[in-house]
């Protein structure tokens, strides 16, 4: 009876213990629902749950401020989600806690901070705190029915590796974070991919926020990719608050891509040593970096990815490129795309380089879609639609 009662407890306790859903914050493992309430406990080192995302998309967000006179929902992109431009006021409880609840939104990640009296600040209570060349913001992952195609899924995976190198032309250490297939043969050789983050990012921009290398996963599981060193360098070469950054980064990150990143890569990888395979892309000044660097550098690069970017002076500022009587015969593949929201500024930019292109006759793809704007849904999406499925494609 009492070995009985043992192999029961056990019984129950095994199947207790492999049936427990980790989401709302565990960091237990890479959940595609981490924001899910699912046991109703405070995130480690919190005091309340936030954000707390519902199945049926709706969010609820709270602080407990109690001398606070004012807290708000605000950022870009879940503003936009939910189709508002002002920030979001929260309602206060008499236990001091302020909370709000919104949506539903579509599934997806989005950035948003907390106005606290004013003050823009992170979700105290959320684990999920952005990091980058900027102050702090939070992310809240809104879930669809199973994992999305920047999540992590049960496929084989990649590796992302951290490099640190000495550029003589910033003198001082810098950072390259590299993504090399799963499977990853150095007796094979792989084209290079460089991705580029924009104003504020930093190299691991395209790998936290951005997924790069679960996207990278997920195409080649399907099939749909070949497989690709994906390399994510650090283009912030001088303070971006520089009064003369537009002037002086062109140049000096032209120098770093060409004497520092692009030997170190092919130093240390197995990689196609020839412009063929090679292809640059970024996003917002990262595209800009892609334009006007990389798009005149054409004995480094074949293809090109122009996200949220562009130029209103495309023939002045890409005059090597459209002066190259071989032009059309070196480009592989160029993608012009931004965000459908985010046609005003940089849609301008985006539309002049695409007439310019057009006006040469040089083949490109021009693209506008999904839901967002100057955001990471927006970049993930072109990387994920547009870009890998297109690079390297058979001829």
């Amino acid at each position: 009876m009492n070995l009985l009662k043992t192999f029961s407890f056990f019984t129950y306790t095994f199947f207790s213990i492999t049936s427990v859903s980790f989401a709302q914050q565990a960091n237990v493992n890479l959940d595609w629902n981490p924001q899910k309430n699912t046991q109703n406990l405070v995130p480690y080192g919190g005091n309340v749950v936030s954000p707390d995302v519902r199945d049926d998309h709706t969010i609820t967000f709270r602080l407990k401020a109690p001398d606070a006179h004012e807290v708000k929902l605000t950022g870009g992109p879940i503003l936009l989600a939910l189709g508002v431009k002002d920030p979001v006021p929260f309602k206060k409880g008499d236990d001091g806690i302020w909370s709000l609840t919104v949506g539903p939104v579509k599934p997806n990640i989005y950035v948003y901070r907390f106005l606290l009296d004013g003050v823009a600040v992170v979700d105290p209570n959320n684990t999920m705190t952005g990091a980058s060349n900027q102050p702090g913001y939070s992310n809240v992952v809104v879930h669809g029915n199973g994992p999305a195609f920047y999540d992590a899924k049960n496929v084989a995976h990649g590796s992302v590796t951290r490099n640190i190198y000495h550029s003589t032309v910033l003198d001082g250490e810098r950072e390259i974070f590299v993504y090399t297939p799963p499977g990853y043969d150095p007796k094979k050789k792989y084209p290079v991919l460089y991705l580029l983050g924009g104003s504020g990012e930093l190299a691991s921009g395209w790998m936290l926020d951005g997924r790069a290398n679960f996207i990278a996963d997920n195409l080649l599981a399907e099939g749909k990719i070949v497989p690709m060193i994906i390399a994510m360098p650090n283009n912030q070469v001088l303070h971006r608050n520089d009064p003369n950054h537009i002037e002086k980064t062109y140049a000096i990150f032209e120098k770093e891509l060409r004497s520092q990143i692009v030997p170190f890569i092919d130093k240390n990888y197995s990689t196609i040593i020839d412009r063929e395979g090679r292809a640059i892309s970024g996003l917002s000044m990262g595209g800009r970096h892609t334009q006007i660097v990389g798009m005149n550098d054409l004995d480094l690069f074949s293809s090109f990815g122009i996200l949220s970017a562009g130029d209103l002076e495309t023939e002045k500022m890409n005059a090597t490129f459209f002066n190259d009587p071989k032009v059309k015969e070196k480009v592989d593949y160029l993608l012009i795309g931004h965000g459908s929201a985010e046609v005003d500024f940089v849609g301008k930019r985006s539309a002049a380089t695409h007439e310019a292109l057009e006006k040469h006759g040089i083949k490109h793809e021009y693209f506008i879609g999904g839901d967002g704007a100057h955001d990471w849904g927006t970049w993930r999406m072109l990387l994920n639609d547009k870009l890998l499925p297109n690079l390297w494609k058979k001829k």
